[in-house]
């Protein structure tokens, strides 16, 4: 598992290290792994040309303290600039024979950008973790010479928020950044995450207390995935209930059952109108399929005992579904909600009543109409609130409906009622297609059924889909990751084993 915090998480972390080491000791635990970061990245460091953009702070100092054990290994150091640079880190660059350049309000001279241009790294210390906004000129000069692809983020890119990822104006693009202590939230979700490129965190010795933010890895995910032992029937696994499709969409069907095939549960029973059930008997003819009229929620629930519920892919929202969904928020086993059954259960008071689990599955105009709708938001605000602090507005959202939200994306987020939040890591743009989410629901929803908590189950489905959609050749389309399903799982199976 992977942890973030806040900025005040870390800063009262740090407190007490300051007074209780040497001065200047916690700089240099921070700035030997930059150097080891750096000399990875250059392969080698003697005759290497290394720009170093500084601010006043101490991110500033970490850069100038490793440009001068660079300079001392033979490198070309040049650092630039805009301001008042830090005092111990300057000296320590001049005295190893590395260069400091003054950048005045009109941003770098012909010669700095160069120099800058020459530069087979650069290293971001304009600002701290303390950052906020976008970057002001000439940072934002400085910052528009870094070349993402050579540039390498100290802590985090300056002008990206840590706590929120959010980027307001010019900011610097990593391909990596290398953290100190923890991760920061900004780093993991949002236009940050982008900015940040791969992040290597440096343990600095900081005692921290429960994370902001958590992230999956391999083995987390593995240890979740419900393994049958020799006493397993198809009903102990787990049986999920899947109500998708409709005559307009009947691919959804298709797609959120081949997603729900390969999540665990060991038994499914799909009801859906004629033509859904058609295609769904057609391409999984495993499926125990129920035809109903639409709407017909009594139906529904005569298909049989299930441990979960998933509704919504493929249904057109209106008194039909509303009537389904309705019905389901009645039952008392887990319900996850997706696409056309999200404004249903917007409106239903029963969602926030519930005693069993709800997950939701919205993307951003879901999510904007579902609060707009079932909190009375204001529908301009919750967009600016999902540019500028993601992470706090989906806490808000699950908290006030008491319900587990996964806030579709880039950075995928799975938040508990409780504001246990974690983001997934895993993925590509190309999973941005038509089909895609509908996956993901018959995936999460098998995950439901067969045991998983509600956060668990989200995650654990993001995860996988996200590892799903890596292993497809681009361009991918959202058929393609239900045989790419089984190679995702088969990987983190692997990691465990390897582990």
């Amino acid at each position: 598992m992977r942890y973030a915090h806040t900025v005040a998480d870390v800063r009262a972390a740090e407190a007490p290290l300051l007074v209780g080491l040497p001065d200047g000791a916690l700089m240099q635990r921070a700035v030997a792994g930059l150097v080891a970061h750096v000399v990875r990245r250059l392969g080698r460091v003697y005759g290497r040309r290394v720009a170093i953009l500084a601010g006043g702070g101490d991110n500033g100092g970490d850069a100038l303290w490793a440009g001068a054990r660079l300079a001392a290994r033979g490198a070309r150091v040049d650092a630039f600039a805009p301001g008042a640079t830090h005092p111990a880190g300057t000296a320590a660059l001049l005295a190893a024979g590395g260069r400091r350049h003054s950048v005045g309000p009109d941003g770098p001279d012909e010669a700095a950008r160069r120099l800058l241009d020459q530069a087979d790294l650069v290293l971001d210390g304009l600002l701290g973790i303390g950052g906020r906004g976008g970057l002001r000129p000439p940072h934002a000069a400085l910052a528009a010479l870094a070349r993402p692809e050579r540039t390498v983020a100290v802590d985090v890119p300056s002008g990206v928020d840590a706590d929120t990822g959010a980027v307001t104006g010019a900011a610097v693009r990593a391909s990596s950044t290398v953290t100190f202590g923890t991760r920061k939230p900004g780093l993991l979700v949002g236009a940050g995450a982008v900015h940040a490129g791969a992040v290597e965190l440096v343990p600095i010795g900081l005692e921290l207390g429960p994370p902001a933010l958590e992230a999956f890895d391999d083995a987390d995910v593995a240890a979740l995935l419900p393994d049958p032992d020799a006493g397993a029937s198809k009903y102990t696994r787990g049986v999920l209930g899947l109500v998708a499709g409709s005559a307009a969409y009947p691919g959804a069907a298709v797609l959120a059952t081949g997603g729900a095939l390969r999540g665990g549960a060991g038994y499914l029973r799909f009801v859906s109108e004629q033509g859904a059930a058609d295609a769904v008997r057609a391409a999984h003819p495993e499926v125990v399929a129920t035809t109903i009229e639409p709407g017909d929620a009594d139906a529904v629930l005569a298909a049989g005992r299930v441990q979960a519920w998933a509704v919504g892919s493929g249904l057109a929202p209106g008194p039909a579904t509303d009537q389904v969904v309705a019905a389901l928020l009645r039952t008392d086993v887990p319900v996850l909600a997706d696409a056309g059954a999200l404004e249903a259960a917007a409106g239903d008071p029963e969602l926030r009543r519930r005693a069993a689990p709800t997950l939701l599955t919205p993307h951003e105009g879901e999510f904007t109409r579902l609060t707009t709708t079932a909190l009375g938001w204001d529908p301009d605000r919750t967009t600016d609130a999902l540019r500028t602090d993601r992470l706090a507005t989906a806490r808000a959202a699950a908290a006030a409906l008491g319900v587990t939200v996964l806030l579709k994306g880039n950075r995928t987020i799975i938040v508990d009622p409780d504001g246990r939040t974690r983001v997934n890591t895993t993925g590509t743009a190309w999973l941005a297609t038509a089909g895609t989410g509908d996956v993901l629901t018959g995936l999460a929803g098998s995950l439901l059924a067969a045991g998983l908590p509600a956060l668990d189950a989200g995650c654990v489905a993001a995860y996988l889909h996200g590892r799903a959609g890596q292993r497809v050749t681009p361009p991918l389309a959202a058929s393609d990751l239900l045989a790419s399903l089984a190679s995702a799982v088969r990987d983190v199976r692997d990691a465990r084993a390897a582990a």
